[in-house]
Parts: C-alpha cells; structure tokens; sequence
C-alpha cells in the first residue's frame, strides 16, 4: 500500500546510499551537503507517522519499514562517521566515543532479534514513547555529528554531537532493557 507515509519511510530509505556515498570522502562541503539531506530524511521520520494517524493510513507495511528505516540510515551513519577520515584527517566517532556507538549498533541488533523472535509467537512489542525519544535523540546526535564535519572549526558542535550520542547510548540502554524485560516473560 503506497500512500504518502509509506513513501516518505521508503524514501529515508532511498536516502541511505546517498548519505553513505558523500560520507565516503568527506570535505566539509560534503558533510554540509549530508547534513541538509540528513536533516530532510530525518524529518519524514516525523511526518511518515503524524501523516499516517490524521490520515487514517496507517499501515502493516508502515508498522514494518518505519523501525527498519530508522535502523538503516542511523547504522550507516554511525558507520561512516566511524570508518572515514575527514579531509583533516580525523574520524568524527573515535576512542572512547565508540562505545556509545557500539551499544547503540548492539541494541538495534539485540532489539531486531527479539522482535523477531516474539512475532513468531504472535507478540507484538509496541514502540514506546521512550523510545522514541531515543530515536530522536540519535538522529540529533548523528546531525550534529555530521554538521561537525562541516564547521570543524566550531568544536562546541562536535562537543555537543558527542554529548548527545552519549545520552542517546544512555536512553539506547534502558529502552533496550524495557523489551529486552518484555521478551523474557515470554521465553522458556
């Protein structure tokens, strides 16, 4: 069922290459380019939802590419922001920063499995609130991240991409842990 919801989730997913391929060899024009594009998928992340419910559409198809879509493009930027030098030879997420990351990365697995694994038992975990809190704070972080690519001489925008990617971790912990709590009522 392709309403305009559906569509916009698909096209953050479209986006996701092109995300990926100006990440690949970052000039601060580049990072700025991704950051308006970033900030143009991430807000069809609010819409695809909003649209939906007014509208009346939503969908199973909706239900299913919404959390993928947001599991993609947010795994391939933290990826890229990992895996890239920029120009000035620095990776945006190094060192200590990479375990906010990791468990980020590692929740979405862990999250994906389990929902998987309790659909098969005709379990159905809805998204919390919390969590979508989460969701906005990592697509803020991983902005703010790649806007730091952009202006590297304005450190307080890395600083606060890297706060906010810490907080996001945090908030990653807990709502993994509320259906990490839900799934085990329902394993042997």
């Amino acid at each position: 069922m392709l309403t305009l919801p559906n569509l916009l989730t698909l096209s953050r997913i479209l986006a996701v290459p092109i995300l990926v391929f100006l990440l690949w060899t970052p000039r601060p024009l580049d990072y700025g380019i991704t950051f308006v594009l970033y900030c143009l998928v991430g807000i069809t992340d609010y819409f695809d939802g909003y649209l939906a419910r007014a509208q009346g559409t939503v969908s199973r198809l909706g239900q299913f590419l919404d959390p993928i879509a947001d599991k993609i493009m947010v795994v391939a930027v933290i990826v890229m922001l990992v895996a890239r030098p920029s120009r000035a030879g620095a990776v945006i997420i190094a060192d200590w920063h990479l375990i906010p990351a990791l468990i980020i990365l590692l929740r979405e697995i862990i999250v994906s499995g389990l929902r998987e694994f309790l659909a098969s038992l005709q379990v159905s975990v809805p998204v919390s609130k919390l969590a979508k809190w989460k969701t906005t704070l990592q697509l803020f972080s991983l902005g703010a991240l790649i806007l730091a690519g952009a202006l590297p001489h304005w450190p307080w925008v890395l600083l606060l991409g890297l706060i906010s990617l810490w907080s996001a971790a945090a908030l990653t912990l807990v709502t993994g842990w509320d259906y990490l709590r839900v799934g085990l009522k329902h394993m042997d």
